[in-house]
């Protein structure tokens, strides 16, 4: 196979290692970068988050070393800390490391943070940047974030925010009131608090909402269509990995429904 650059990427003889952190998309291979999987095929380990799909491992060749280190909910803190050691550690025994994580890594992913660590420590690194969730799911659900006649703005926000922070950042009803498609991720445990406060503070009670479960997942991914009246009714038994998508170009989404893998609900 081909070089991503000047030096055969799998090659560490003599030279210090390297990683790579690298999205592997919302879950269907077909959707994985030309250059992921080359670096994945390459790889002498790999370091692989929870929401890397079945699929995209499979993809790992048998002789290449593969370690989880997804953090699920309620992990403390002390998981990205293993993490930054195992990279650290593959890295400085000369070795070409895979840090793959679902979407992309940029998004929501730590993949900033982890990079910081790399420069912080010395390690080479590339960014390997991967399709989000936040635009793969709603795809694969027929939903356009942006169409000339519904929404000409789009924010992507966490439903989930670091208890560590100083304060909470995401104002969501400034964010509702500035533009026209919100797409909502790791929100599925807030689902009722954000649904509240949109519409304590006017949102239109009609307003669609798309929950987007193991989007582009063949055979597991269901979409959930209803409005934020209804929602929380609707969508009692919705369970993450999730997206979340609000606004008017939900209402768009059994016209273009296209992706037949899957579960598809309309209650409103």
């Amino acid at each position: 196979m081909s070089s991503t650059g000047d030096e055969e990427l799998g090659s560490t003889s003599g030279k210090k290692g390297k990683v790579y952190i690298v999205g592997s998309g919302p879950g269907d291979p077909g959707l994985l970068t030309l250059k992921a999987l080359k670096v994945i095929e390459q790889a002498d380990v790999v370091l692989y988050d929870r929401l890397v799909s079945d699929d995209i491992l499979a993809l790992i060749p048998e002789h290449v070393e593969r370690i989880y280190v997804g953090r699920d909910v309620g992990d403390d803190y002390a998981h990205q800390d293993t993490t930054n050691t195992l990279m650290l550690k593959y890295a400085k025994e000369g070795k070409m490391v895979v840090r793959l994580k679902g979407g992309d890594p940029f998004i929501f992913g730590r993949g900033g943070e982890e990079a910081e660590f790399l420069r912080e420590h010395g390690v080479e690194f590339e960014i390997v940047p991967g399709i989000t969730s936040a635009i793969g799911a709603p795809a694969y659900a027929g939903i356009p974030l942006t169409h000339r006649s519904y929404s000409s703005s789009l924010a992507i926000v966490t439903g989930h925010e670091d208890a560590m922070k100083d304060r909470q950042r995401v104002d969501i009803v400034g964010i509702a009131r500035a533009v026209d498609t919100i797409v909502v991720l790791m929100g599925v445990s807030n689902l009722k608090s954000i649904v509240d406060t949109l519409l304590s503070n006017g949102m239109q009670e009609d307003t669609g909402i798309a929950i987007i479960e193991y989007g582009t997942i063949r055979g597991k991914q269901r979409v959930t269509i209803s409005d934020l009246k209804h929602v929380l009714d609707d969508a009692g038994d919705v369970k993450p990995p999730a997206v979340i998508v609000i606004g008017g170009t939900v209402k768009l989404a059994e016209k273009l429904r296209w992706y037949k893998e899957g579960v598809y609900r309309l209650f409103r």
